[in-house]
């Protein structure tokens, strides 16, 4: 025989209506007494029946995560700080992939119409209007890594991806390297056109030998980093260090390079950006730009149930992320002693700085 909520009730010492609030998240509710009421319910097995609490409370208690690409760890990370986010929270995800294609986006936006409380976007090449002409407006929607031209009617959360990619060649640069080759993302995509403006900046700022065979097409996969390695890896005049939009296509650069018989950072230094789990294991381990991918994905997964909550009358967030420079091995020199730190405690199964 099922448990009901009646069961629970009596079982909590409390009314049918308190148990409902708790399992609504809505109406006042003594902490202790929702606690309580939740050890219950576990305690019980007492699943609600979920197509007739969403009839009541309009409600589906899960949360939408549309991304260009599903590959790589990059997005494995970022649904991992969304997941373990919206969990707590009592919400499930479904999660789906445009695979680039900007129709296939628009149409698995309407088709989550209905079936989702709030949604989280990571479509970077695909413009705001053309987002909320597919969404409606009581829907929450917070947008990562998304052109804002201030009147954004989505949260938005950022990444400092030109500050970040400025300080890699200026770490580059302190290092004595003045041609310094670059591996662009995708076009159009907001996040690789940012990286290669810091790219540009800095190497124009720092007056630096930068010509146009120093920039080399990209993906953001390996396969683009492994066929930028073999061209430059044949260059007469190559540079001397090799900075990647992002890791995944440094990591595919460092095979070619090392089939043909180069060593880094002996021949070239090599640097990412993102900061994905692997690159502190490969060798040499990689220089690269730190983004918290999980802290990403957990602020996006705060602020969207936020909106849920307030019914989407709350006030919009526009954020921005700051990035953080970690020096390796792939760049010649001692790494930072506090990269070697984490590095020893990830081996250990902890993931803090000492």
């Amino acid at each position: 025989m099922s448990v009901t909520i009646r069961d629970v009730a009596r079982r909590a010492r409390v009314s049918v209506a308190t148990v409902s609030r708790v399992l609504n998240d809505k109406g006042p509710v003594l902490d202790e007494t929702r606690v309580r009421i939740r050890k219950t319910i576990e305690k019980l097995g007492y699943v609600p029946h979920g197509t007739a609490r969403s009839l009541i409370t309009r409600r589906t208690n899960t949360i939408g995560v549309l991304l260009p690409d599903i590959h790589g760890e990059f997005f494995s990370e970022l649904i991992r700080g969304i997941d373990a986010t919206v969990r707590r929270a009592g919400y499930h995800l479904i999660v789906s992939s445009s695979h680039g294609d900007r129709g296939e986006m628009g149409a698995m936006l309407r088709a989550m119409r209905g079936r989702v409380d709030g949604l989280i976007v990571l479509s970077p090449d695909m413009s705001v209007p053309a987002l909320r002409s597919s969404i409606p407006d009581s829907l929450p929607v917070v947008l990562l890594n998304s052109v804002s031209d201030g009147k954004s009617p989505f949260d938005l959360i950022n990444l400092d991806n030109a500050r970040g990619a400025y300080s890699m060649v200026e770490h580059l640069a302190s290092l004595g390297h003045r041609r310094i080759a670059f591996l662009r993302g995708p076009i159009p995509n907001a996040d690789a056109s940012e990286r290669l403006r810091g790219y540009r900046g800095a190497m124009r700022e720092l007056a630096l030998d930068w010509t146009e065979e120093l920039e080399f097409p990209g993906n953001f996969r390996e396969d683009a980093g492994y066929r930028a390695g073999q061209r430059i890896a044949r260059m007469p005049n190559p540079p001397t260090a090799i900075f990647a939009a992002n890791d995944a296509m440094a990591i595919g650069c460092l095979a070619a390079l090392r089939e043909a018989g180069k060593s880094v950072p002996g021949d070239f230094a090599l640097a990412g950006f993102d900061d994905i789990p692997i690159a502190s294991f490969i060798s040499p381990a990689l220089t690269s730009v730190r983004v918290s991918i999980a802290e990403l994905g957990a602020s996006a997964a705060e602020r969207v149930l936020h909106g849920v909550r307030a019914r989407n009358l709350h006030k919009r967030l526009h954020l921005t992320l700051p990035t953080t420079l970690v020096t390796r091995s792939s760049c010649g020199g001692a790494p930072d002693s506090n990269e070697r730190n984490v590095r020893l405690n990830r081996t250990n199964g902890r993931r803090r700085t000492e």
